[in-house]
């Protein structure tokens, strides 16, 4: 891992470049992830385009930050991002869920050199079940258990992934992922989609019920220049459930949209 210090905390992320053109593409995961839900874009994407993914602050190798939920915590979490982009020179930023409201927090109100945004499994509202915000609250275990559920992070996931993925959250723990989950709960950018000056691929597997497709084709619509793609046989982390499909559909977008 390597790592930046900015703003009075440092930030890990891992680059991977098996001597492939073009800028950077710089992953963002979702809320009480880590870096390593980008395993199928570092090991195989990387041979065609240079990939970064960070862990934000409190997950993962990276410090954290004193934020509250919500506006506070987008923005901090906004400033990791930027500090690893300016440190690597990415080009391109692709969110998952959590990591997609980022994005689209710079995409339209911070200064950013991105020439391109991939929105995978997110939405521009992310409204999280009362349910889920008590069991994190109270729960966390049954808060895992739900998340891993079918049609949510994954559709039919091999199980070592959803063991694995379970693990993951567990160590990141209930105070960063309840402040994850609260943050996408205030989160509401529907009104300012039209403000987005750059390519945008909104991607979604066909069975995530956490942000389903729907989410997706609005955020294609209404940027000015969406597209849209979806992933068959997947869900929420299709990036990780069909690594394959996922990394042609960005390839497909960045090559059509001439980044």
């Amino acid at each position: 891992m390597e790592r930046v210090t900015h703003r009075g905390r440092t930030t890990a992320y891992r680059v991977a470049d098996r001597g492939a053109e073009g800028s950077p593409l710089l992953a963002v995961h979702g809320s009480g992830g880590t870096h390593e839900v980008w395993k199928g874009q570092l090991g195989r994407l990387a041979s065609e385009r240079p990939v970064v993914a960070l862990d934000l602050s409190g997950h993962g190798e990276s410090d954290d930050v004193d934020a509250d939920p919500g506006w506070e915590t987008l923005s901090a979490y906004a400033d990791d991002v930027l500090a690893v982009a300016d440190e690597t020179g990415a080009g391109v930023l692709v969110g998952n869920s959590l990591g997609g409201a980022v994005a689209l927090r710079i995409a339209i109100g911070r200064d950013h050199g991105f020439d391109g945004l991939v929105l995978a499994g997110t939405g521009a509202k992310l409204p999280v079940l009362d349910d889920l915000r008590q069991w994190l609250d109270s729960d966390f275990d049954r808060a895992v258990e739900f998340l891993h559920g079918e049609n949510r992070l994954f559709h039919d996931a091999d199980s070592r992934y959803v063991e694995l993925s379970m693990e993951a959250m567990r160590a990141v723990g209930r105070e960063v992922t309840r402040r994850d989950f609260e943050s996408c709960h205030t989160f509401d950018v529907r009104d300012r989609l039209g403000e987005i000056a750059v390519p945008a691929l909104a991607v979604v597997g066909e069975n995530d019920h956490l942000t389903p497709p729907e989410y997706h084709r609005e955020l294609a619509d209404e940027i000015p220049d969406g597209r849209y793609r979806e992933i068959e046989d997947a869900a929420h982390l299709a990036m990780l459930e069909d690594p394959e499909g996922f990394n042609e559909a960005v390839l497909e977008f960045l090559d059509d949209a001439g980044i």
